[in-house]
């Protein structure tokens, strides 16, 4: 397991969670929590969030 995976805190997915429901692309979120978009595309999924599309 990656330390990415194991590291989530309560705020971490709070927000990520908060970011999710407004409809931030991935992308951003990634680097607004500094993490790997696919760290945060894997939480998301656990979390069953569908994450919003990225903008082109």
């Amino acid at each position: 397991m990656t330390a990415d995976a194991s590291s989530w805190t309560f705020d971490a997915v709070r927000q990520l969670t908060e970011m999710a429901r407004e409809r931030i692309p991935v992308s951003v979120i990634s680097l607004k929590l500094k993490r790997p978009i696919e760290a945060v595309s894997a939480k998301l999924a656990e979390l069953g969030i569908t994450p919003a599309a990225e903008s082109e």
